[in-house]
């Protein structure tokens, strides 16, 4: 019966899976153990890209200990609600919110977007619920525009990957592998993903797939790769696949343009919403850690210049991920947001089945203050919610009652932590 229940999660409909949530808790005899010290504020959904949906992604969470959870999908908060009524059928806090790509053209160069310079990803967090329609309906113009974009670059895969009979055909392949028909996205991993499916259905899990990859396509396959590829019980295989492929994008894929906004022009949108406009710091990569990240130099050789840029453009916070970086590099971004007075948030991304939703980093001495971001991020959204967009954590009248940022955060973690113990 669990079981059952535990597909039901990943439904066609909201409805659905949430119904099956509540079923499932019911059945559930045991509760996971709470890692009070953790917290993802990060989490993808169908909505973008994710094997998981909103429901899913926060039971996920929950069963992984977590206290508290945050979605944040592509250019879309069409799944908030529901995150959001999984999370309250869970009794764990939530947090919602967006995560886009802006224009940032400061002379910098490649900044933190692997593919496209004078770029950047950034996000809104802690959107309050009553303005998460009026949001969202501002964010489909990005969306309609996006997908011009991924049909051109399927005819560009097509090009090269027709000659093997694996073309994508846009409405054919791809479309249906998303939520785009409920106002989610289609982003690149979408683009691979169904390319991953044509591969698996021509080659399988064989000798013959690991050979075409290395040879006709002239990617790299670790020996780690090799043994999941081959692993006839492995369930991540589709996103191990998808992985390699990962690696060669440059052949299709086109500078967004009409799909981004101007960093400032969303900031500004953001802060009228009551969101929380924050910078996703990436930082130079080695031997990325989570295996989705090629050896490349980003924003570190500028980093000092680039946070006086975000100042000025408005960002009120720096997120990082304390698993991708080195302890010289946290060390480093830390005492910069300090040091200017940004909001620090933290989260790791999940849109991979092999990935954890825990963050063990966070249970080192040095990121109990990410815990307290956590909590104050959700305090801030109920404040904005239940009181107005002008009783939030950054607003004019809450700054002058509380100019001091940490006293804030302590104030609004506490609102939070209640709203979850009072649930």
């Amino acid at each position: 019966m669990e079981e059952i229940l535990l597909q039901k999660l990943n439904a066609p409909t909201a409805s659905e899976r949430l119904s099956a949530l509540e079923s499932l808790v019911k059945c559930e005899k045991e509760k996971p153990l709470r890692r009070e010290d953790d917290a993802n504020n990060h989490i993808h959904t169908t909505y973008s890209f994710s094997p998981y949906s909103p429901t899913k992604a926060a039971y996920m969470a929950y069963k992984s200990g977590l206290t508290s959870a945050g979605i944040m999908d592509h250019d879309s908060l069409s799944g908030a609600i529901e995150f959001k009524k999984a999370c309250q059928i869970l009794n764990i806090g939530s947090t919602c919110g967006v995560e886009v790509r802006t224009k940032f053209n400061k002379g910098f160069g490649k900044i933190n977007h692997p593919d496209q310079p004078d770029c950047v990803y950034m996000a809104a967090h802690g959107v309050p619920a009553q303005n998460l329609a009026k949001f969202n309906e501002y964010l489909g113009f990005y969306r309609e525009k996006r997908y011009i974009r991924d049909q051109k670059m399927c005819n560009l895969i097509t090009e090269k990957y027709g000659k093997f009979g694996l073309g994508l055909d846009f409405y054919k392949d791809v479309y249906p592998l998303s939520q785009a028909h409920e106002g989610g996205t289609i982003t690149e991993r979408h683009l691979l993903y169904a390319l991953a499916i044509k591969l698996a259905n021509s080659f399988g899990k064989t000798n013959r797939l690991v050979e075409f990859l290395t040879n006709d396509l002239n990617l790299a396959v670790s020996d780690k790769v090799k043994g999941y590829l081959l692993d006839e019980s492995n369930p991540h295989f589709i996103y191990d696949l998808l992985g390699v492929l990962k690696a060669d994008t440059k052949f299709f894929y086109i500078d967004a343009d009409e799909e981004m906004p101007l960093a400032e022009d969303f900031i500004k949108f953001a802060k009228s919403m009551g969101a929380i406009p924050a910078y996703a710091y990436l930082g130079d990569v080695g031997d990325s850690v989570t295996g989705d990240k090629k050896s490349a130099k980003f924003e570190d050789s500028f980093l000092d210049e680039l946070v006086i840029e975000l100042k000025k453009a408005g960002f009120l916070a720096i997120a990082y991920m304390p698993t991708r970086n080195t302890p010289k590099q946290l060390q480093r971004i830390m005492k910069l947001c300090r040091d200017n007075g940004f909001f620090e948030i933290s989260g790791e991304d999940i849109n991979s089945s092999r990935q954890k939703f825990d963050c063990e980093a966070l249970s080192k001495p040095e990121f109990s203050h990410l815990i307290n971001s956590t909590w104050a991020l959700i305090g801030h959204e109920y404040v904005s919610s239940t009181k107005g967009v002008d009783y939030g954590m950054f607003s004019e009248s809450t700054i002058s009652k509380t100019p001091n940022l940490e006293d804030r955060i302590k104030a609004f973690s506490l609102i939070g932590k209640n709203t979850v113990i009072n649930n």
